[in-house]
């Protein structure tokens, strides 16, 4: 099974790279179980992130997956 990022990792990487407000990301995690739509979507949605800054996101997120994957076939080898 391939690991997803916690979201503390993601909210850092919010907060650190593209400078989202603890409102902004408070806005996204008590939208989330109602709208029931990926945290990214949430933000854009909602006009919190530009659509530069979106692609950002899934960039950020593609790159953890397939860091993600190398690990676990590198642990799967061992």
């Amino acid at each position: 099974m391939v690991k997803r990022c916690n979201d503390t990792e993601f909210i850092n990487f919010l907060q650190t790279e593209l400078a989202i407000s603890p409102t902004s990301i408070g806005v996204m995690l008590r939208h989330r179980e109602s709208d029931s739509a990926p945290l990214p979507m949430i933000l854009w949605q909602y006009g919190l992130v530009s659509l530069d800054q979106l692609t950002q996101i899934f960039d950020w997120l593609e790159n953890k997956a397939q860091v993600s994957i190398c690990s676990w076939v590198i642990e799967m080898e061992i």
